[in-house]
């Protein structure tokens, strides 16, 4: 993989960044982390070099001087809203967040969740984290918001909060996706550490979009497409501009909000806002640690089209309307792009019409799927009544990388006889065919006595990262196994099966 970001740069200049804008307050700021505090895999895929987890390195040099407040929308545990990259709800991310938090022996000071109205999923929520020792505290919507400075910065307003006791020169708010109340968190904070003699600050820090580079840069519009259902924007910070003659990227949400935000900092502080701009209250130096422009470029138009295919298919799986797969469409066209241009799909799209010309399909439905090897190579999979694509495609590439002929077998016939009776005969199940979770639990199997099939396993490793395209949705079993493989997965919008429930 060509690298166009350097890391140790970025983590370089962004600790500085921080600790620097911490010293301009009463060493007290309260900083907005933004996007993914950890696995944030979107930085990684349009910025070749950039490490999933370097936020949470900037954490491990930082948490001598940083507590950390997770806040996680009330809402969002209510309708069980889903991290699409892990496929996990965001009340259980925010729980897997704070494990790998203590892992790495950082502890969050508390939970806040935000626009709380006794909403029974958040409560449960709630009582979890409180009976195994996490601190919780539960924000209201802010009385007077957005229009009602006045109510906003009151005893009404923000002093009906809890005030949250922390320790840290430095306060890290953080939560497990956008809308989670972490400006309102630090802006009642702020209130709070005023209304006791403490001139707190507020900063923020968002990876996208970079400010530092043209708008219509494909980094910047692959923001836009990652938040097409959200429907933001990009555009030349207008406050930025007028006060300092400079262009600077921001989107559209936090323009519109600054002036209201602003009137609220200088209510807190009794003074005038330190900040002329939205861009002003940023800390980002992602955009200085770009080393290789052409090469973020074509990451970027590559993670556009992944984009596009991810909404067509929540789209026919109901969790977006047909404007945001328009709006997709569209951004793909803006950089030249087509589907076609991700080197997987027409592999994958060719091993379908294979497999359909072999009536080696399963119920009808004849899937093809390709991986593209870490040395450019491409190895497709089809489909039967044995084996879903996904299984057949990922025991043919590590076949490949092994340099194990096609012709023998990874799996044992009597482990998957084994596997069929069982389900066919005591579970009962319609079909048998073996998704690749299954198939991976097979070869674990077979491979205490098939050293073949262990050297074969050890290549799996090798496939993390890889693209991967399939002509037809995952199946649950097929996804599972995808997401712990680590492959950067696109589908086409059709179904793997003519079943409506999947279990």
């Amino acid at each position: 993989m060509k690298i166009g970001f350097d890391n140790a740069k970025y983590l370089e200049e962004q600790t500085a960044a921080i600790l620097e804008r911490v010293s301009k307050f009463d060493n007290k700021l309260y900083l907005e982390f933004g996007g993914k505090l950890i696995f944030d895999y979107h930085a990684s895929r349009v910025l070749p070099g950039f490490h999933p987890n370097v936020k949470m390195d900037l954490l491990q040099k930082l948490k001598d001087r940083a507590d950390i407040i997770l806040c996680i929308y009330a809402g969002d545990i209510e309708r069980k809203k889903i991290r699409a990259d892990f496929g996990i709800t965001y009340d259980v991310d925010a729980l897997k967040l704070i494990d790998d938090l203590r892992e790495r022996d950082i502890n969050v000071a508390a939970v806040v969740i935000t626009r709380f109205e006794e909403q029974p999923a958040a409560i449960i929520f709630k009582n979890k984290l409180e009976r195994r020792n996490v601190k919780v505290y539960t924000h209201k919507f802010t009385k007077g918001y957005p229009t009602d400075v006045d109510l906003i910065v009151s005893k009404e307003g923000y002093g009906a909060n809890d005030y949250i006791e922390t320790t840290k020169p430095l306060v890290i708010v953080t939560g497990p996706g956008p809308g989670s109340g972490k400006l309102a968190t630090c802006l009642s904070q702020m209130y709070h550490e005023h209304i006791r003699g403490i001139e707190a600050g507020y900063a923020k820090f968002e990876t996208f979009p970079i400010w530092s580079i043209p708008l219509k840069h494909p980094i910047n519009i692959a923001y836009e497409s990652a938040t097409a259902d959200l429907k933001d924007y990009n555009l030349v910070d207008p406050f930025h501009l007028e006060a300092y003659g400079e262009a600077a990227i921001n989107y559209n949400r936090d323009v519109d909000a600054f002036p209201v935000l602003k009137r609220i900092l200088e209510k807190i502080t009794g003074g005038e806002a330190m900040y002329q701009s939205p861009t002003d209250m940023g800390v980002n130096r992602a955009g200085f640690g770009i080393i290789d422009d052409e090469v973020t470029k074509e990451a970027s138009r590559q993670e556009i089209i992944r984009r596009f295919f991810r909404y067509k298919c929540e789209y026919v799986m109901g969790f977006v309307n047909k404007d945001t797969v328009d709006r997709a469409e569209l951004i793909m066209n803006e950089v030249a792009a087509k589907p076609e241009d991700r080197k997987v799909v027409g592999p994958a799209r060719k091993a379908s019409i294979q497999a359909e010309s072999s009536g080696k399909g399963n119920e009808g439905i004849f899937c093809g799927s390709a991986i593209e090897l870490q040395d450019g190579s491409i190895v497709i999979g089809k489909n039967s009544p044995l084996m879903h694509s996904a299984s057949s495609l990922i025991l043919n590439a590590i076949k490949v990388l092994a340099g194990i002929p096609d012709e023998i077998h990874l799996l044992s016939p009597q482990v998957i006889e084994s596997i069929f009776n069982f389900e066919k005969n005591i579970l009962g199940e319609k079909s048998v065919s073996l998704d690749l979770e299954e198939t991976l639990i097979a070869l674990s199997i077979s491979a205490t006595t098939n050293p073949t099939s262990q050297v074969a396993m050890e290549k799996i490793k090798e496939l993390r990262g890889c693209e991967v395209h399939m002509t037809h949705i995952p199946t649950p079993g097929d996804e599972v196994g995808l997401r712990r493989i680590g492959v950067n997965l696109t589908t086409d919008p059709n179904f793997s099966t003519n079943s409506l429930f999947t279990s």
